[in-house]
């Protein structure tokens, strides 16, 4: 539906170029990164080892753009079977320290999901495999491609002898899939250090919510992630002998879940619709511009039908009581996130949406993406530095899911936009 424009006169030409003539390059480069098993949820001394070997190559692919890298202690891990493992070091890297440029700082991760053959891929997912133009392998879309794509924009001016227009700094780190271990601790001490000359801060760990019309990011959810429990007692009971006769925990805790939501997907719990925020009219007018083809987007889920077409633990504690059971239930709260929104006038967004009309002559769609991705508001709220989302990803691309891919068209124009966001960057900043 939508294509590239050609590249227009001045700096971007040759970059553009270059980026067309070094794709293959670059391809290899992610098939390398893309053959590294840098699985971090699973508790493995091998695979903690791979994760190691993976921070140790993107630190050499950093340190080869010239740039200062620090490689940061994260300690060790402690498992709930007193298993200690190491975790890999966090990178902080940086190139240029021109105070009349801005300072663009880009998080990424390099670890990934657990993946297998067996479990329905069509190819081995740490072997990168192109089908058609698409490049299925473990880390592709997330997050290893976006991280080679930036990487490769600044490669590109620095082979062509081109001054860098911004200074640029890199946040890579190697536990995203297993919480980020030891990186809040590590923004709070760098607050007035590292991210002291920070203009901005870039994320790309989401996906586009259509096949081809890029996309920008201005929000994600938060994640209140609860635990219920209900005990009869501590040892099992013989269904022969004890069932018809007391309450099956099952029983209860099938109720407690089915008293949640309904068949439409509306939660209800009393009360909960009335804490969140009204949808304004100007976000309707934005939404209003999205290109999302409802029918596509289904297909690519590969689910029958979606649900639309267009407090937890009070409500429990009150459908338990009614059961009169003599079963004892617990709620706890095993996880809970904030949302993180940003202000779509932020020059980063006026910059991004300049770089998608040259790349891709288009405007983008503005979305809120419905993933959560904790580092964003930790970002923004403990260095004060604005934080943009500027995915490369297709709908389509199953982040940890089989078959996980990033195409080829998306990963070389996502090389194109970033080295475009940097001249943007560059050209808001000496006019701001």
């Amino acid at each position: 539906m939508f294509s590239a424009s050609s590249p227009p006169p001045g700096p971007l030409e040759k970059v553009f170029q270059y980026i067309d003539l070094h794709q293959d390059e670059f391809v290899q480069t992610l098939k390398e990164w893309v053959a590294v098993e840098s699985d971090s949820v699973q508790p493995a001394p091998r695979l903690r080892r791979e994760l190691l070997r993976m921070v140790g190559l993107a630190a050499d692919r950093l340190r080869g753009l010239g740039a200062r890298v620090a490689s940061v202690d994260a300690g060790f891990q402690q498992l709930p079977d007193s298993q200690t493992l190491p975790v890999p070091p966090i990178l902080l890297a940086e190139l240029g320290r021109d105070p009349k440029k801005p300072t663009v700082c880009f998080y990424g991760h390099l670890d990934v999901q657990p993946a297998r053959q067996e479990d329905g891929w069509l190819t081995d997912p740490y072997t990168l495999t192109e089908v058609d133009g698409k490049l299925y392998g473990r880390g592709t879309t997330d997050n290893k491609g976006p991280v080679l794509a930036w990487i490769n924009a600044v490669s590109t001016f620095k082979a062509l002898g081109e001054d860098l227009p911004v200074n640029i700094k890199f946040l890579i780190e190697g536990m995203e899939e297993a919480g980020s271990l030891a990186l809040e601790e590590l923004v709070r001490k760098e607050k007035s250090g590292f991210f002291s000359s920070v203009d901005c801060i870039v994320i790309s760990d989401n996906l586009w919510i259509s096949q081809r019309k890029p996309a920008l990011i201005y929000g994600t959810r938060g994640n209140s992630y609860f635990t219920v429990e209900v005990k009869c007692r501590d040892q099992d009971f013989h269904s022969g002998t004890f069932g018809g006769i007391l309450n099956e925990p099952m029983a209860d805790l099938v109720a407690l879940l089915g008293s949640l939501v309904d068949a439409s997907g509306r939660i209800l719990v009393p009360g909960i619709y009335e804490h969140v925020a009204p949808v304004t009219e100007e976000e309707k007018r934005v939404y209003a511009d999205i290109d999302l083809d409802v029918e596509e987007y289904r297909n690519s889920s590969q689910v029958k039908r979606f649900l639309f077409d267009t407090k937890v633990k009070q409500h429990l504690e009150y459908i338990f009581s009614k059961r009169n059971s003599s079963n004892q239930m617990t709620v706890s709260m095993a996880l809970g996130l904030h949302p993180w929104i940003a202000n779509i006038s932020d020059r980063q967004y006026l910059a991004a949406k300049r770089a998608i009309r040259t790349v891709f002559g288009t405007e983008p769609d503005m979305i809120r993406d419905g993933s959560t991705i904790p580092i964003a508001k930790i970002l923004q709220d403990t260095t004060q530095k604005s934080v943009i989302m500027l995915p490369l990803g297709a709908v389509d691309d199953g982040e940890h899911s089989q078959n996980e891919k990033i195409n080829r068209w998306n990963y070389i124009e996502g090389s194109k936009l970033f080295a475009a966001f940097f001249l943007e960057m560059a050209k808001l900043h000496s006019s701001w």
